[in-house]
């Protein structure tokens, strides 16, 4: 689960990490009020979604102006002008493909005196099943570049879990960065409490970047990125608040209040597979043959009727579906609960759309059976390289 940036400060500040001072606003109105309340002399407008790439993102609306969705501004009167332009405009960057997103949410924060600026994020570092940390001087870019361009300006090191943080991480983090003395200090102090608020919180990813060092000599956070494992949310109830709906795909949200593994992509063949590694060699074989897949949908060994059912109901809610592939081995799952899932599906939202469905396992023949006496225009295929040929035949108009 992601957070926005503002949230994500609150987060930190808890742990004692040093923030810039800010005031989260969803209303131009409220513009003036947050910018007194930081006093200037110069504010920070931050266009809060998620996804990077902010401050060189274009708004597709010309009334939003050309200035990307972070903007310094230099007056209150700017900052009233800005809030005015971002709200409710839809922001383009790299991240959020050419759709874009729409900004609900402005984050108006004091300006700062940067001096240098550096990179520091912790994720999980799947090999080790540790914290692993990377540092960079190279603050404000994307991390990926200077991987590829000048790899040796980035350190990485892990945290063994035995251990926790100890003072030799922290040095690590100063001799990378070049900080010495009272700055050397002020790095190690930050890991430590960076590591606590990761640990503490179950984070999946922390990014800050850039890592500030202001020209009085102090190191500030002056953005932060914050995803947190779905799996642990359960544990926090108040990162849980922090959820914003409107960030995320309407279609997810839905399959996650079943238990549904379901991510939405941009293709047009909609899928639901039980088992993540089938699904995946579903995905495969359709583009093998020439069309692309509109999901991931995992519906699990254990799915009942009504998880199926919810589930064919959301992948019927994309518009971009142009046919849709049932492809279930029985295993735990029984090819008849999968069977009477999709007939009720149908008969609940209608099946305007080529249906193939591969069924082979448990229960196989009643599964079959059920199928063919619906009544229903469904293709039956033998096997998965006949249901993906059939599918994508379907949805060409050469069936």
């Amino acid at each position: 689960m992601n957070i926005h940036e503002y949230q994500a400060k609150a987060v930190l500040k808890e742990f004692g990490v040093p923030v810039s001072k800010g005031v989260p606003i969803f209303k131009a109105a409220e513009a003036e009020a947050a910018a007194k309340q930081l006093g200037g002399p110069v504010w920070v407008v931050k266009s809060q979604i998620h996804a990077g790439g902010r401050g060189k993102g274009k708004f597709k609306e010309a009334a939003a102006g050309d200035k990307g969705g972070v903007r310094l501004a230099k007056s209150i009167d700017e900052v009233k002008a800005f809030a005015q332009q971002m709200l409710g405009n839809t922001l383009v960057t790299i991240q959020t493909g050419p759709t874009g997103k729409q900004v609900n949410r402005l984050y108006i924060e004091e300006g700062a005196d940067i001096d240098k600026e550096f990179y520091l994020s912790a994720l999980v570092d799947r090999e080790s099943s540790e914290v692993a940390f990377v540092v960079s001087t190279e603050g404000g870019m994307d991390i990926e570049t200077v991987a590829h361009d000048t790899p040796e300006k980035i350190v990485t090191f892990s945290v063994d879990p035995a251990t926790g943080i100890m003072p030799h991480h922290g040095r690590t983090v100063a001799k990378a960065l070049n900080l010495k003395g009272d700055q050397a200090k002020q790095a190690e102090k930050l890991v430590t409490q960076l590591y606590n608020a990761f640990v503490a919180k179950d984070m999946a990813m922390l990014e800050i970047n850039p890592l500030i060092l202001s020209k009085q000599g102090e190191l500030k956070c002056l953005d932060a990125k914050v995803s947190f494992d779905s799996n642990a949310l359960y544990r926090h109830p108040d990162v849980m608040q922090l959820r914003d709906e409107t960030e995320e795909d309407a279609k997810e949200i839905e399959a996650s209040k079943y238990d549904l593994a379901y991510i939405a992509l941009d293709g047009t063949i909609g899928c639901m597979v039980n088992g993540a590694g089938l699904a995946m060699a579903t995905l495969d074989i359709i583009k093998l043959y020439g069309e692309s897949p509109a999901n991931f949908l995992d519906v699990g060994g254990g799915a009942t009727e009504e998880k199926v059912t919810a589930a064919f109901k959301i992948i019927t809610s994309d518009p971009n579906v142009k046919g849709i592939l049932v492809n279930i081995f029985g295993g735990i799952m029984k090819c008849d609960v999968i069977a009477r899932g999709v007939i009720a599906a149908v008969k609940a939202v209608g099946l305007k759309v080529p249906l193939v469905v591969r069924l082979e396992g448990t229960n196989v023949e009643e599964g079959k059976k059920i199928i063919n006496e619906s009544g229903l225009n469904v293709l039956s295929a033998n096997d998965l390289d006949d249901a993906a040929q059939k599918i994508v035949k379907a949805v060409k108009g050469t069936a």
